[in-house]
């Protein structure tokens, strides 16, 4: 851990959240369920461990199933609806900060994709690490 804070937020400011240190992990993520819960080709993922992210403001949460068919908690604001984090049951102990919603999201580039059999044809490589579906037990 590099000891820097980095943060983020939600649209309308009422959920701010802040983690230690570098991500453990950069992705994008082509699934259908990020596609339609991003409302855009993809969804840019953070993966950070529990321990050093914190958050202020409440989020609404839809349980969701991911391909293992273990849960996949998604949180949002209640008030703007901007996705701010998820927890995947299939990986215990990461929280899934969604890159979109950080104060400065140009600063890491990801190193994986997952679910790029769902990728959009018209989107190119963005990673050299990329997995037709789950990344997770590969």
């Amino acid at each position: 851990m590099t000891g820097t804070t980095h943060t983020g937020s939600c649209l309308c400011g009422k959920v701010r959240y802040a983690f230690e240190g570098d991500p453990l992990l950069v992705a994008v993520c082509h699934c259908r369920h990020c596609q339609r819960q991003s409302g855009s080709a993809f969804s840019l993922v953070l993966a950070v461990s529990d321990a050093a992210y914190t958050q202020q403001g409440e989020t609404r949460v839809f349980a969701d199933k991911g391909e293992s068919g273990q849960a996949v908690l998604r949180h949002f604001c209640e008030n703007c609806g901007s996705p701010i984090v998820s927890i995947a049951e299939a990986i215990p102990g990461l929280t899934l900060i969604k890159g979109g919603s950080l104060d400065n999201p140009g600063r890491w580039t990801p190193s994986l994709e997952a679910f790029c059999e769902s990728s959009l044809p018209w989107i190119p490589a963005v990673a050299s690490e990329r997995h037709a579906r789950s990344n997770i037990g590969e």
